[in-house]
């Protein structure tokens, strides 16, 4: 038939449809209002196939219910919700960086169905500070004598630049005048905090002249800023923290630290390269140290600033401190995660996740590899009939967002090549990422060149990746 006369073939009404046994289903479950809804975008969608010749004349009523029932389990399910972090970088922005530890979740709901107290101070029974639930643990922790959290840490050095340094000189160097993910730049950030960049030395190389030469004329603040997801080798030279915080001293200049990640503990002990401590940059001397909370300290989302009482106090006068501040949600899970450090030190790996995926051992991870090899390649062959070929293999994965940027993870996954010509295995591998992207808990993997590789270190449901596999289709 041909395709123009199909799309003049009017389907049965809406109200005719719905008043058909198979929509009474959907009623019971969605509502009517939603269910007259989906139906006519399925049928809109239907008359734009009809033009084309791609659909049957005549609409069957239960194929239409069936549609919409499609079409409203797609509304229902969140946009934000759990994936299979399968890319081999535990830290991974897109993905929500830090899993919380199950204190710091159950805390979160608990602060997110009742009424807390989130300023409220009940020894004097009035209002309180809402930073005074998590002052006395970081200053506890690094030995800084006060602290404040705002939402993240672009947000915390935004709030120390505006309230030390608006109309001033801010004196850094040339070499940590970084940008990091989403083009967020140093210079931006202090140009939109009011202060005037003086930058010293050279990208490569600064020296303690260079500081002290810019310091001769008045200026608000000295920074340093950790270079985070890169690292300049060779013919370099860097100023310590301790003897940028001996000049700005001299100088009479408040002297700060972005660290970006922010690691409470010595990442030595637990096998990870060496990373600077928020401690022992405090017992530097530097005034004034900000890092995020859910990246290396394994929290949630937010920024810390941690230092000098004085210098915290005034950053909590700041009248746009209002905008930057955290929610009851988030100071609950960050106290939980601040009171692991602080009372089960000797027990970090068993409860920060972010830990434990980062200090699991690559014979651990392999022998998931191999639990999950055959009912991977089995799936994939009831899929694609040989057009795959899969095998478990050694492979390297990365801290992520800005921490220990050159430095990688021994690890084990399962590596998925396409079969056939050359010019048809790129597609191959995309539509097999896009499946997986699709299956109840999507999995996120990671596209090579030539391969999709499965990184299992931060596999956390290995019996709930393996039940879904069932599910794993062709889209087209």
């Amino acid at each position: 038939m041909d395709p123009s006369s199909l799309a003049h073939q009017r389907p049965p009404s809406v109200d005719r449809l719905l008043a058909d046994p198979a929509f009474e289903a959907l009623f019971d479950h969605h509502g009517r209002i939603p269910v007259r809804d989906a139906l006519r975008s399925v049928l809109a969608a239907l008359r734009e196939r009809r033009l084309s010749g791609d659909a049957d004349p005549v609409p069957d009523p239960a194929r239409l219910a069936a549609q919409v029932a499609a079409r409203l389990k797609a509304q229902a399910r969140p946009s934000l919700g759990p994936v299979h972090n399968l890319t081999g970088t535990v830290l991974h922005t897109n993905l929500g960086r830090a899993c919380l530890p199950a204190a710091a979740a159950e805390a979160l709901l608990r602060a997110a169905t009742s009424a807390c107290s989130l300023e409220y101070d009940l020894a004097v029974g009035g209002r309180g500070e809402r930073d005074h639930h998590i002052e006395p643990l970081i200053a506890g922790l690094t030995g800084a004598q006060a602290a404040l959290v705002v939402n993240n840490n672009a947000a915390a050095m935004w709030l120390l630049l505006n309230t030390l340094a608006a109309r001033k000189r801010v004196v850094i160097s040339r070499g940590e005048l970084v940008e990091i993910g989403g083009q967020f730049r140093i210079p931006d950030i202090m140009k939109r905090a009011g202060a005037r960049l003086v930058e010293i030395g050279t990208t490569n190389r600064t020296y303690a002249s260079d500081y002290r030469e810019a310091l001769e004329t008045p200026a608000g603040l000295v920074m340093k800023v950790h270079p985070s997801n890169y690292r300049i080798e060779g013919f370099v030279h860097e100023v310590p923290e301790r003897e940028v915080a001996a000049i700005a001293r001299e100088a009479g200049v408040p002297s700060a630290s972005d660290m970006g990640s922010g690691s409470l503990v010595d990442l030595r002990r637990f096998g990870l390269p060496y990373e600077t401590t928020v401690g022992e940059m405090i017992r530097s001397g530097v005034d004034l140290v900000s890092f995020s909370g859910d990246k290396l300290l394994g929290g949630p989302q937010c920024g810390i600033i941690a230092g000098r009482r004085d210098l915290i106090e005034r950053m909590r006068r700041n009248p746009l401190r209002r905008a930057l501040r955290v929610d009851k949600m988030t100071l609950a899970a960050l106290e939980q995660v601040l009171r692991v450090y602080a009372f089960h030190a000797d027990e970090l790996e068993q409860r920060l996740p972010t830990l434990r995926m980062l200090t699991l051992p690559r014979d651990t991870i392999r022998g998931t590899a191999m639990r999950l090899l055959p009912l991977v390649q089995a799936a994939i062959e009831r899929a694609w009939p040989m057009r795959y070929r899969i095998c478990a293999s050694d492979c390297l994965g990365r801290v992520g967002s800005g921490a220990l940027p050159v430095d990688t993870l021994p690890s084990h996954g399962l590596r998925i090549e396409a079969t056939g010509p050359q010019r048809d295995r790129r597609v191959a591998l995309a539509d097999l990422a896009a499946a997986l992207r699709q299956l109840p808990r999507p999995v996120i993997s990671r596209l090579e060149r030539d391969a999709i590789v499965l990184d299992l270190r931060c596999l956390d449901d290995e019996d709930g990746f393996a039940s879904q596999l069932a599910a794993l289709a062709p889209l087209r």
